[in-house]
């Protein structure tokens, strides 16, 4: 098992010029710079862009529906990344309401998880292909309130990592704690991003807070 270095590739604008930042968590197998590349499909231009890399290209061992402690503590080292990188911005001067987490995959289960442990008004979560963490959901690590965020969830049906059953209870514990949920099930879709999954997102981050 491993924990995670604390690698965090930064790209575009500084945050005192764009006073709002995309977080761009890759997939298993992927890079840091690979994610960061989906945002020449995102309109990100005006964004501040973060990306944190995974040792060993990979957050966690096991699905993301295996038991938690089969996934330590690589698990909790790439939140406490995650947490870093949110914290990283927050330090200077941009309040929660103008971050952005953005997941694939992998990265989209450790965006819903880190988001929805310590609720609040985010820019928006955008998960493709994605779920909270664990065999079963335990709803007591779940706190705090999103007060609006807006959030797209997407997967395939069926999909080989991500079944749409935990998606949908992803979806109920989100909108729960005050997320407005767009929920997006592909039929046939393989285990990838589609164009109309990048509209849905842009029209996300055009919002402004």
């Amino acid at each position: 098992m491993y924990t995670h270095e604390q690698t965090i590739i930064t790209h575009g604008k500084p945050l005192e010029q764009t006073g709002k930042a995309l977080v761009m968590i890759h997939g298993r197998g992927a890079t840091a710079e690979s994610i960061l590349s989906l945002s020449e499909h995102l309109d990100a231009a005006d964004f501040s862009l973060f990306a944190p890399q995974a040792t060993n290209l990979s957050w966690y061992p096991y699905s993301f529906m295996a038991p938690v402690s089969q996934n330590q503590p690589a698990l909790d080292s790439a939140l406490e990344l995650i947490h870093t990188t949110v914290k990283q911005v927050q330090d200077q001067g941009i309040d929660s309401s103008n971050i952005y987490l953005l997941g694939f995959s992998q990265g989209a289960c450790l965006a819903s998880e880190y988001a929805t442990r310590d609720a609040q008004r985010f820019g928006g979560l955008l998960l493709f292909t994605g779920g909270l963490i664990g065999q079963q959901i335990d709803t007591n690590n779940y706190k705090g309130s999103f007060n609006g965020t807006p959030v797209l969830i997407t997967t395939g049906d069926p999909d080989p990592h991500v079944p749409v059953s935990r998606v949908d209870e992803t979806v109920k514990i989100m909108e729960e704690k005050g997320a407005e949920v767009t929920k997006k099930i592909y039929k046939g879709r393989p285990h990838t991003i589609l164009q109309e999954e990048l509209d849905l997102a842009k029209k996300i981050l055009a919002k402004r807070s």
